[in-house]
This record gives structure tokens, sequence and C-alpha cells, in this order.
């Protein structure tokens, strides 16, 4: 496991760069997502620009005015932010130990390079906008396409997903939001299906807002958000940030990390011999050796230790010095690289019928049912916290799961009922 991107470094080409230690893997591989669901917006929204599904809007701007206190202001406040936490990794002896998360959200950073960026952002801004300047500024009327606010788009996304997601994760995880009610702004525990319902109702509101087609922009982003999800899966996978499955008594861990095949003999043996932890942990277990006819595939597929995960849950490794030394003492189900594959394919599939379906909102229904089937039965078999509602012990995914998949249905068979072909102009 590579829990941030220094141990990918020193581990690949040999450097030891601390400021690396505060580029977290999944941070990273959630940036990757957001880059890469930014251009393929940007393409669909420009080709159903180019067939005449959307429309650009009018809006008045107005240009050669200098820049205000305002904007001086907020541009220093974003340099200073950044300059405070990010410079101190650079120049700091003492950034190599302590923890990513706890520093984001602490007081410690630099003053001096809170400054320098501060005015450097600021002055970058007076400088613009000070080019632009005229003795008369003029108020102009600007033609802006939906593609045009791709930006705009992915920040309320990313910002409203987040804000979701954090919430959700408390919901789910109450009693421990009671124990320790700071924990909401610490950077862990992130729920997938409150970002997207949060996410959703901000995007909502803003196309509507700039008058854009919703049941349209929705098939746009179906594809998108799967292909995003399974991205973002990558880094769970790469970190192990314990969004994994049950254990999987047909393989057992080595002292110094590793997996071998094992018996049921095997995992009493090994829940005996760690009894400590197993004391504060679930031992949740399936039996599923690998299949014959899945031969090709490594060991590791089908039951994994996750070896120096992010969050240092497990047991010690033997030999193993510092921070992150930790392996799980029974292989887990890896269910972050399940959903990987299973997104992307699923992505490949919304992506190859998504000009042929002509009803609007249909290919976002069908997003909705696919999203719910992969996570529906991916609960099956991973670790997550169960509700006890009206005697079913069911996880808040498998809930909303079930739900995407009904109103996945529902919202198809409506649609193509009450559809109505509309006439286009292409440009």
């Amino acid at each position: 496991m590579y829990p941030n991107l220094y141990y990918v470094f020193k581990d690949f080409f040999g450097v030891e760069w601390n400021f690396l230690h505060f580029i977290n893997s999944f941070g990273f591989f959630v940036a990757i997502s957001f880059i890469l669901s930014a251009f393929l917006l940007s393409y669909e929204l420009k080709r159903k620009g180019k067939e005449g599904i959307f429309k650009p809007t009018d809006e008045k701007i107005t240009a050669g005015k200098p820049a205000s206190a305002g904007e001086l202001i907020s541009n220093f406040l974003i340099g200073f932010i950044l300059g405070y936490k990010i410079l101190w990794l650079f120049f700091s002896d003492n950034s190599a130990g302590i923890n990513p998360q706890d520093y984001i959200f602490s007081s410690k950073g630099s003053v001096l390079g809170g400054l320098i960026l501060g005015v450097l952002f600021s002055g970058m801004r007076w400088y613009e906008k000070n080019k632009e300047k005229s003795a008369k500024p003029e108020t102009r009327t600007i033609r802006i396409w939906p593609h045009d606010r791709v930006g705009e788009i992915t920040t309320i996304a990313a910002i409203s997903g987040l804000v979701g997601a954090k919430i959700f994760d408390t919901f789910e995880n109450w009693d421990s939001f009671v124990k320790d009610p700071s924990s909401i702004l610490s950077a862990s525990g992130l729920t997938f299906y409150g970002g997207l319902i949060c996410a959703g109702v901000a995007l909502w509101w803003y196309t509507r807002k700039h008058q854009i087609n919703f049941l349209h922009f929705t098939d746009v982003l179906g594809p998108i958000m799967m292909m995003a999800y399974g991205v973002g899966r990558i880094g769970c996978q790469v970190s192990g940030d314990g969004d994994w499955g049950i254990y999987n008594a047909a393989f057992k861990t080595s002292p110094t990390g590793g997996i071998s095949r094992a018996t049921m003999v095997d995992f009493q043996e090994a829940l005996t011999n760690n009894a400590p932890f197993f004391a504060n942990h679930d031992s949740t277990h399936a039996f599923v050796p690998k299949p014959s006819w899945l031969n090709f595939l490594p060991d590791w597929f089908f039951g994994y230790d996750f070896p120096h995960n992010v969050n240092e849950t497990g047991v010690r490794l033997a030999d193993c010095t510092g921070q992150y030394c930790n392996h799980l003492p029974i292989p887990v189900f890896p269910t972050s690289l399940y959903e990987i594959i299973f997104c992307q394919i699923l992505f490949g599939i919304l992506w190859a019928i998504r000009k042929k379906i002509k009803i609007p909102g249909v290919l976002f229904g069908i997003y909705l049912i696919f999203n719910g089937l992969e996570r529906f039965f991916i609960e099956k078999i991973r670790v997550n916290v169960k509700m006890n509602i009206l005697g079913m012990h069911i996880t808040q995914a498998e809930l909303i799961s079930f739900g995407l998949i009904i109103l996945g249905i529902v919202l198809i068979i409506i649609l193509r009922k009450n559809y109505k072909p509309a006439k286009i102009e292409s440009r």
C-alpha cells in the first residue's frame, strides 16, 4: 500500500521528499477523477451544443473596471491560506512526522509563506485587471454556452459532494459523532451516496438558474460519474483506506506480509492468535477459495491483507519500523478492486450507448440502475455499519442503492411513456 506519494516516489525512484507526505494517494486519485470528469463533461456539453440540445445564455459584464477591494482581499486570503499550509511543507524539518489530515485542520503553518503567496495572488489579480482598465468602463453582453461553465459545475459538484459525503457519514456513524462532535471537521469518513445526493441537488439548482435542460444534463453526467467513481476507488485500493470487504477465510497472512491459501482451521487459529485485535473488530467472514477457472488471477484478487494501509489498521508487520507498519491479520475481499473493474466496464457500456438513446433522462435512469446494482451486490461482502429497519439489518448503502434501482426503473418508464420528440436545431 502507498498511503501517500512519499512512499510511491521512495519505492519507485529512491527519493525521499518530505512534502510528498501531504499528497495522499486517495486524494490524488480523487483529484484525477475530477480532472477526467471535467474533460469529458466539456466534451459532451460541446457535442450536445452542436446538436442543438443545449443553448447559450446572454450575460452582461462590465469591461475596463480596475480590481475592486473585494477581489484583492479574496485573492489575498486564498493565497495566504495556500501559502500558510503548503509552503510550510517545503521548508519545515518536522513535516515528515505528523499526520497529513491532522495537519490540514490544525493551526500549524508558515505566516511568512502565507504573506508571500497572499501578496502574490493579490498582485497578480491587480495586474490582470489593470491591463484591461480603461477611462470609461463599458457594459457588454456576452454569450455563454454550458461547456463554458465546466469550471463552475466541477467546483459546485466537488464542494457539495464532499459536504454531503461528510454529513451522511456522520448519520451513518452517529454514535461515534456523539462521542466526538469535532470529528465532523476531520478529513476522515466520507460516504459516496451522501456526496451523490447533495451534489445532485446543487447541480439541479445550478442548471435551473442557467437555463440548462436538466434531463439532458443528467444524461451527460451518468457515464462520467460511473467513470469518476471507479477512478476514485483506485485511491481506496492503493492507500488501503479501510473500504474493504469481509474476511475471506480461504486465505491466511504471513507475519511479514503476503497471503497464502488456508483452511477454516487456519482461520480459527488466526482469530485466537490475534484475539486483542478481534476484541474490537468484527470477524464476519466467508470461505471462498479461488475457482480453478480463475487460476490465472493472483491469490490477492480474492483475499488481501492491505499491508502498510493508511489507517494503520490491523497488527504489526514483522521487521517493519516507523509509520504505516500494520496489515490485516486475515485477508479480506479487496472490494475496491472489484469496483474499479465493474465501474469501468459499466462506464464503457454507458459511453457506448449514449448516442443511441434519444429520450432525455433515460440514460441517467440506466446509470441509476447500474450504480444501484453494483453497489447493492458489493455490499454483501463489504464491511459497513448495519442499521436495524423494521427488523432488517441493512447498511445505509444497501438501502440507498435499492432505492436508486427502483428510481431508475420508474424514471425510465415515466420518461418513455411521456416522451414527445422535440424539434431541435443543429448549429
